[in-house]
Parts: structure tokens; C-alpha cells; sequence
């Protein structure tokens, strides 16, 4: 049997100490290195989850300007109904107002045709008076003028 002697029972007892602590202490370094990785994970997916998030906002802002753009695109092609719409009236009005003119006119035409045609047979029936009454005075004339040749005078007016 072997003694120890106390300084080599202390030698032991450290040497078990040590190795223990030792022992203690990397397990103690593996779990805090599994704890960064961990908290590192943690991390990275907390970067992930934001850079989601962002995305998501951003393609809900897409999906708002797209929703915004239709709806613009819709109400430019309405205007362009409605402007097209409005030359149409103008066009239309412009030309019910040119036909009112045509028609006024027309009438104004018919008119004047009318008294033209009245003043033709106004004209006409004068030229026919006027042929009537030269026609007349001069078989007055011609009947003074026999009268006067034969010596005596037949008619109620003067002999010349």
C-alpha cells in the first residue's frame, strides 16, 4: 500500500479540480457557442423577416400604384368618350345650326322667288297695259288722222 503524502493528495485533489473545471468550463464554451449560433440564427431571420416585411410593403405599394394606374387608365379613356363625345355635339350643333341658317335662307329665297314671280306678272301685265294703251291711242290717232282725211271729225275727244 502506497501513502500519499498531503501534497500529493492536494496535487491530486487540484489536478481533479482542474480537470473537472476544465471540463466545466467547455462545456460551459459549447453551450455559449451554440447560444451565439443560435442568436445568430435569431438574427439573421429577424434581418429576414424585416427584409419580408419591407418586400411585402413594397409589393402592396406596386399593387397600389398598378390598382391606381388602372383606374387612371380607365378614367382617360372616359375622358376621351366624353371629349370625343363633345366635339360630336359640337359638331352636330354646329350643324343643325348651319341647317336652321340653310332653312332660313331657303325660306328668304322662296319669298323673294315669289315677289319676283309677282313683279314678272305685275311687269308683264304692265308691258300688256302699255301695249293696250299705245295700242289704243293709236287707233285714236289713226281714227283722228281718217277722220281728218275724209273732212270730218267722228270722235269725242279733240281733232288735231
Amino acid at each position: 500500500m502506497t501513502y500519499l503524502w498531503m501534497s500529493d493528495f492536494t496535487a491530486c485533489i487540484d489536478s481533479l479540480l482542474s480537470h473537472s473545471t476544465l471540463q466545466h468550463t467547455a462545456m460551459h464554451c459549447n453551450i455559449l457557442q451554440h447560444t451565439a449560433t443560435h442568436c445568430n440564427t435569431l438574427q439573421y431571420t429577424a434581418t429576414h423577416c424585416n427584409t419580408l416585411r419591407y418586400t411585402a410593403t413594397y409589393c402592396n405599394t406596386l399593387r397600389y400604384t398598378a390598382i391606381h394606374c388602372i383606374t387612371l387608365r380607365y378614367t382617360a379613356t372616359y375622358c376621351n368618350t366624353l371629349q370625343h363625345t363633345a366635339t360630336h355635339c359640337d359638331t352636330v350643333q354646329h350643324t343643325a345650326t348651319h341647317c336652321n341658317t340653310l332653312q332660313h335662307t331657303a325660306t328668304y329665297f322662296n319669298t323673294l322667288q315669289h315677289t319676283a314671280t309677282h313683279c314678272n306678272t305685275l311687269q308683264h301685265t304692265a308691258t300688256h297695259c302699255n301695249t293696250l294703251q299705245h295700242t289704243a291711242t293709236l287707233r285714236y290717232q289713226m281714227i283722228q288722222v281718217e277722220v281728218k282725211v275724209r273732212g270730218r271729225c267722228v270722235c269725242i275727244g279733240r281733232c288735231v
